[in-house]
């Protein structure tokens, strides 16, 4: 078991795949822990391994070697059923390219992780919740394709939090927005990890990384900088109530 204050660790954990004849390692020996209501970016140019890292963590890939405990359960030594399991119900995903039903509402796209969810109560009510916690209760029955950048991107972030999972792991999540409509999500973000979320968002933009708490830098698979962020982007109460306002009457983020 691991310590019971970190939500989670990762042990030496190394990537290879085989290209061919060839061995391309993706990750060597990475080690580091993540305590519960905590905020990491993780930043490196392309290649170094961050996306196999955040990979790892969701269980959408396994190591080569090392140890991956969360909640202190070796998430190494589970079946893909298991795996899963793990993947609707604790770890919550948010992606560049928001991944929505295009023909489809934000709350039947919201609904689609309780589809397999095993915790009883109303999915339709449960999918309406999240996308108020995201300021979109005045958009549940547009379709995704008449939704802007921004807002198709705080569906995907309602539909990342409706199973209320363990963590959240956001991929370049303003990648394909414009800039007011990427500062709003990362207002959003601050809301929901001031609410105890823990969040791991990857990013190659220095000014998305200074919102979060702690940012681990890696380079050729290794960890070569991970420090806490002295002076990190906040945004006051004032900032976030005028966000609100702003979605009331304009009907959501911009892009």
């Amino acid at each position: 078991m691991g310590n019971p204050t970190f939500l989670i660790e990762l042990r030496d954990v190394t990537k290879t795949y085989e290209m061919g004849k060839h061995e391309v390692h993706a990750l060597r020996g990475v080690s580091f822990s993540i305590e519960q209501g905590d905020y990491l970016a993780v930043m490196g140019p392309s290649g170094s391994g961050k996306s196999t890292v955040m990979n790892i963590m969701g269980c959408l890939d396994r190591p080569s070697e090392g140890t991956y405990l969360l909640d202190g359960q070796d998430v190494t030594k589970l079946s893909d059923v298991e795996l899963a399991r793990i993947r609707n119900q604790r770890v919550g995903f948010v992606f560049q390219t928001f991944n929505l039903l295009p023909r489809t509402t934000a709350q039947e796209n919201v609904e689609l992780p309780l589809v397999y969810s095993p915790r009883p109560g109303n999915r339709r009510e449960r999918a309406r919740k999240a996308l108020v916690a995201v300021g979109l209760g005045d958009r549940l029955t547009h379709k995704s394709n008449e939704l802007s950048g921004g807002e198709q991107q705080r569906v995907a972030i309602a539909r990342a939090i409706v199973n209320e999972p363990s963590i959240i792991l956001a991929d370049e999540p303003t990648g394909n927005l414009d800039s007011k409509a990427g500062i709003e999500i990362m207002k959003l973000f601050q809301r929901l990890n001031d609410s105890g979320i823990t969040l791991l968002v990857v990013t190659h933009e220095q000014f998305i990384a200074n919102h979060s708490r702690r940012i681990i830098r890696l380079y050729d698979g290794k960890i070569v900088e991970d420090f806490r962020v002295a002076d990190r982007v906040t945004y006051s109460p004032e900032e976030m109530r005028t966000l609100e306002e702003e979605h009331a009457v304009h009907g959501g983020a911009a892009g």
